[in-house]
Parts: C-alpha cells; structure tokens; sequence
C-alpha cells in the first residue's frame, strides 16, 4: 500500500477530475452512452492527467497516490459517467496484483507501462458456468517446457480487446494459479480469440468481451509471483477483488450522488400546485432518504479504504460497503426517477442512464448475496465463542 497522500494533494486531484468531467464528460456522457461508442477521446484525457498510475509508486512512473484519493476520483468519473470508472478500475486491479504479488521482474516490466496507460490491463477471472464460485473455473494451463498452454473461454471481460495485458485465472496441477498474458489489442493474438462484444443494459461505451483461448501459449515467467505463485491464484485475486469491491462502492456513491444532486436541483425547478415539488412533502421524505443512503454509503466506503490502506483485512468492511452502497444507489436512482416523472423516464435527462447504470454494481465483483456470505463467516471468524 502507498503511504498516506497529503490531503491537500488528495483535494487538489479530485478537484482536478470533477473539472475535466464537468468539461469533458458531461456534455457528451449520453450521447456516447447510448451509441455505445468507446470514449477514446476522454481517455486519452485521462491518460494525460496520469489516472492509470494513480496507485502505482512513484518508482515505477506512476502517481503513488492512496486508495482514499483513488476512491475520490473513482466517485468523480462516475458522478459523470459510470462506464469511466470501469475502464480504470480493472487495470488498477492488475497493476495492484503485479505490486502486490508479482516478482521484482515482473514490477519492473510492467508497472511503468501500466502507469503511463501506454498498456492496458485487464482482469480475467468468470467464466461461462463460473463468475463466484472460482473453485468451479475450468480454463487449464497445461505445462510444456518452459512454456504453459492455455485452453478455455473467458466472460464479461471488461477492456479484453484494447488490453495488452490479462491477469487470468487458469486451473494448473497446483491448483486456481494467475497468469499474466502478454498481448496485442485486437480481437486476435496468437491462440487468443475476442469472441463477441456482450450488449448489455447500462454500462455501455465500455467493451465487455468474452475471450476465448485456444491453445495460446506463454512463457513460464508469466505466472504471477513465479514459481511461488503456481497454485495461488485465487489468494492473490481474492485480495484484489477487496479493493475492486470498495471501488464497486465507490462507483456507487457516485452514481447515487448524481441521481440525488439532479433530483433536488430539479425538486426546485418543477412546479405543480402553483409551488415547487420540493414543498410537497412526499418529494422532501424522499429526498431525506436519498440524502441520509448516500451519506452512509460514502462513510462506509471511506471506511473501507482507510482499513486497507492501513494494511489491515478488509474482506467484512469491503463487502459491507458494496453491499450496502449499490443497494443505496440503485434506490436512490429509482427515486430520482419518480422525483422526474415523465421527464425521468425520457432520454433527454441522464437520470435513465443512472437507473441502468446502478444494477451492474448489486451484481459486479461478486453479487450481493456473495457479499451476504463473506460478510457473515468473516464476522464469525473475528467473533469465536470461547469453548
């Protein structure tokens, strides 16, 4: 983990994305959103403000920054567009993995690509019978050398085409272990086919691919962590996925926080009765609600963050912020939309689109009813009874 951002750096940065969204983001969030088209333009943006390597240290040419300032811009990208926060997220996951678990060889090969963006990275792990459950993943790395032959197909692999690197769980005679493939953005690279781009319901502009591996080879030092890491997989993603899981929430908050700042700006626009909605009472009980979740939901995200930062097991905290923060904006995006009536079920306003955005994150990084169980038999192994 990096050392403790000054908070001045922190508020300096966050400022500096909730800038470029209100300039950059804003204006053609849903334009793009509904044709479903990449937004290279902004991320080429986000590439020049150094977000890609906002949690990568300095040494290897990123920014260094906390997973509180992360979180911060995590909220910002998707207070203006959900789908931004997706294309950081998952190649902040890989780079933390290589940080956190790699070899010294493999940090100093592919940190400071991954902190320029120059190279993308990409997380493999669900498959057609196997999202949760990882004990079910059939993909097979099969040793041939000093190389391993990779076979199976990979789902909802969110930047797999424009990705020139996959950290992929595969099945080897250690057990789940994680590889870190090596490729050119395309839809084909040596036995790497991208299968289908998978249409989805919100958040669109981002590519979700199913990949398919058919044979594709890569050398023995692609496994993550060395000869070390053969068989250690799933430990090494599971603890990746903790933070994927606060920034699921963060994603969350800001989702929520747009819904709710365009309902009460629109609560005292709209008038019936000769007076704004915002003087009826059912719209403030409603606004109250909105209000009181996304608060919460931010707390326990903070929360969340600060115990990781401080290097302590976050698994109960991680899963009680996503649970709790995707469930608040889902309803907080159904409110706006009945705060809009008409107006809310239109695409001229992008409360719809926070309405379909909001689902992927009940679903996202383990469903809501995994989060349920993590939580529990974590908080049963911090409370034993005494025999």
């Amino acid at each position: 983990m990096n050392p403790p951002t000054d908070p001045e750096v922190r508020a300096e940065l966050i400022a500096t994305v909730r800038r470029f969204v209100e300039r950059d983001v804003n204006p053609v969030a849903s334009e793009l959103e509904h044709a479903d088209e990449y937004p290279a333009a902004i991320v080429a943006t986000m590439r020049h403000l150094g977000l890609f390597g906002v949690t990568i240290a300095d040494e290897h040419g990123g920014l260094g920054l906390d997973l509180l300032t992360y979180i911060g811009v995590i909220e910002e990208l998707a207070a203006g567009w959900m789908s931004l926060s997706g294309i950081l997220n998952t190649h902040v996951m890989v780079a933390n993995l290589i940080a956190d678990s790699g070899t010294d060889e493999q940090r100093a090969r592919w940190l400071p690509t991954l902190a320029t963006g120059d190279v993308r990275g990409a997380l493999s792990l669900s498959e057609p019978d196997a999202g949760s459950d990882t004990g079910a993943l059939t993909c097979r790395a099969e040793r041939d050398g000093d190389e391993y032959v990779i076979t199976g197909t990979k789902m909802w692999v969110t930047n797999g085409a424009r990705a020139g690197l996959v950290a992929l769980a595969a099945r080897t005679d250690e057990g789940i272990t994680c590889f870190l493939i090596d490729k050119e953005p395309g839809d084909r690279y040596g036995g790497i086919t991208v299968s289908r781009n998978i249409g989805k319901l919100g958040y669109r502009g981002i590519e979700t691919v199913e990949m398919v591996y058919d044979g594709h080879r890569v050398p023995a030092a692609a496994v993550l962590g060395g000869t070390a890491g053969l068989g250690r997989g799933r430990h090494f993603i599971l603890a990746a996925l903790e933070v994927g899981r606060i920034n699921i929430a963060a994603r969350a908050v800001g989702v929520a926080r747009a819904a709710f700042e365009a309902s009460i700006r629109y609560a005292q626009q709209r008038h019936t009765f000769g007076v704004p909605i915002a003087e009826h009472q059912a719209i403030q009980l409603k606004l109250a609600d909105m209000a009181t979740k996304l608060e919460a939901a931010r707390l326990l995200t903070r929360h969340a963050a600060e115990r990781r930062s401080a290097g302590e097991r976050t698994d109960v905290e991680a899963g009680m912020a996503k649970l709790f923060a995707s469930e608040a904006a889902f309803e907080i995006a159904t409110d706006a939309m009945r705060i809009h009536g008409g107006m809310g079920y239109t695409t001229e306003l992008p409360v719809e689109r926070y309405y379909r955005d909001a689902p992927l994150m009940i679903i996202g990084e383990g469903t809501n009813e995994i989060q349920r169980l993590v939580i529990a038999r974590g908080l049963l192994r911090r409370h034993p009874i005494d025999e």
